[in-house]
């Protein structure tokens, strides 16, 4: 009987039956021939061209099982390099891509009896890095190509150039930093003082040829007012309403002094400082969250522990319980009046301070703060921005 025709009905039937994969069991790896049922692979079995290619197999088995590996191996790389790249990918993954071509090395023909045994292998041999999960076995292609090599230690160099111009800035900050500092410890400010003599009569006399520590406006200035000194001195002053000026002279504030004044001056002139967090420890707070249960809903407790700014560990002053909450669960606790409270929010933020008295109307309430430079002084807070001291 003759071959069917190409167009007949038959043969476009053969062709696509022979489409895609077929089962592994009837596939010759030495002739590269795919059987669709067991007939045709009994058939091919018996056929002259299979009898000659086991033939040459059976002279050398070893040299065709090494040409079946190194197929194998150079495609499954190849596929993971141009697939994955240099991601962490599962070895089932690749492989199942790596079969799903028709004309594919079966790996029953290599060195490799599963899958896991061609994973630990390229493990071993530095061609992957690899490692066993619960899941199974990852692989990590490691890309050994010169240009990609090449490429790396440019771009660590470039890191590096960077992290060195930084860390160069870094020290050149720092240095000047260091001799502001000298300059300033070893440049101390001239003190002034009052200008008294037990004598009206007798002159005063000035050493203008001693060195003055002290910067050019300054020197002028003391010059200015020794010349005018000396000059009025040697007039005889029956009153003396000049001295009495100079008492009136305003004396030279303390560090501490100027320190205070930029406080007050900032809390004045500028908005008050706020933030989305308030917790603070050893403060009573009211558990205001139903998903625990009327065991705990409105309940009170204290303040152990803050964590993360936005969460706190509460024990519950009833039953002595310990939660942990996020502050959105919690609100603040409004005490009596006398009682002593902790400002949690806005300018006086982490300041002590005693209860007064409540405006309703406002919602707030007058607290005499009881701690810092500001002691004493009576001051406006919201409710929600203090709470009562445990």
């Amino acid at each position: 009987m003759g071959k069917a025709d190409f167009l007949s009905p038959k043969a476009i039937s053969n062709r696509i039956k022979s489409k895609g994969l077929q089962k592994l069991r009837w596939y010759c790896q030495m002739c590269q021939k795919q059987c669709r049922d067991e007939n045709g692979f009994k058939c091919h079995c018996m056929s002259e061209s299979h009898q000659r290619q086991l033939l040459l197999a059976s002279e050398n088995p070893m040299k065709f099982m090494d040409y079946f590996s190194d197929e194998f191996k150079r495609d499954f790389l190849e596929l993971l390099r141009r697939r994955f790249g240099t991601k962490r990918v599962h070895n089932n993954i690749v492989y199942n891509e790596y079969i799903s071509h028709r004309e594919h090395v079966h790996m029953n023909s290599t060195q490799w009896e599963t899958l896991t045994d061609f994973t630990k292998w390229l493990g071993r041999e530095g061609l992957c890095k690899v490692d066993e999960t619960p899941k199974g076995w990852y692989i990590q292609y490691i890309d050994r190509d010169p240009e990609t090599i090449r490429r790396q230690e440019e771009e660590a160099r470039k890191k590096k150039q960077e992290l060195d111009d930084e860390e160069r800035s870094a020290k050149f900050i720092e240095e000047q930093v260091r001799r502001g500092r000298d300059g300033k410890e070893t440049d101390e400010d001239p003190v002034y003082t009052e200008l008294k003599r037990e004598n009206e009569e007798e002159k005063v006399a000035f050493n203008l040829s001693a060195p003055v520590a002290c910067s050019s406006k300054s020197g002028s200035a003391l010059s200015a007012s020794a010349l005018k000194a000396s000059s009025s001195s040697s007039v005889k002053r029956k009153d003396a309403p000049s001295s009495s000026n100079s008492k009136t002279e305003k004396k030279k504030k303390s560090a501490l002094e100027e320190i205070i004044e930029m406080e007050e001056r900032k809390r004045q002139h500028s908005p008050a400082v706020r933030t989305d967090y308030w917790l603070q420890p050893n403060i009573v707070v009211k558990v205001v969250t139903k998903r625990l249960g009327e065991k705990y809903h409105k309940k009170k407790a204290v303040v152990t522990e803050v964590r993360d700014k936005y969460a706190a560990v509460v024990k519950m002053i009833d039953s002595g319980d310990k939660l942990k909450l996020d502050q959105n669960h919690l609100e603040t606790v409004i005490p009596a009046p006398g009682k002593q409270v902790l400002i949690l929010n806005g300018p006086y933020r982490d300041t002590e301070a005693v209860l007064e008295g409540i405006d309703e109307k406002k919602f707030s309430a007058k607290l005499t703060l009881n701690s810092g430079h500001q002691k004493g002084e009576r001051v406006d807070v919201a409710y929600e921005d203090f709470s009562k001291l445990a």
